[in-house]
């Protein structure tokens, strides 16, 4: 099969504390890993950096407003937004009043990108 299709709520989707879904495993990706979180409102989430991993992140927010802290400097976040964070850059978010949601995509960086220039 050339694709896989999941729902948000697939019971092949690892979920810790019913705001990360782990979905890599369950859409079989190895080139990067991906995960949803949902934040309820005015609440944080874990504080970390991906030294271990050595992961770039790339944060893109789906619903709601929220602020990350990375490096102690507060990024206020809406729909629509998106956020690349070093791998050792430390990094806590917390959703807003109506809560937030975004796609966390991780991958170890590389020298060059070996992506299409153009379409």
């Amino acid at each position: 099969m050339g694709y896989t299709l999941l729902n948000h709520d697939d019971p092949s989707i690892e979920s810790f504390r019913g705001a990360f879904y782990k979905m890599r495993k369950a859409l079989g990706t190895t080139a990067f890993g991906i995960n949803e979180v949902r934040l309820p409102p005015n609440t944080p989430g874990v504080e970390h950096d991906e030294q271990d991993t050595g992961h770039e992140e790339v944060y893109v927010v789906l619903e709601g407003t929220g602020t990350f802290t990375i490096d102690g400097e507060s990024v206020d976040v809406s729909p629509g937004d998106y956020v690349r964070v070093d791998a050792d850059s430390t990094r806590v978010v917390v959703g807003g009043d109506a809560g937030l949601t975004f796609l966390a995509v991780g991958a170890r960086q590389q020298a060059e990108y070996d992506g299409r220039t153009s379409l």
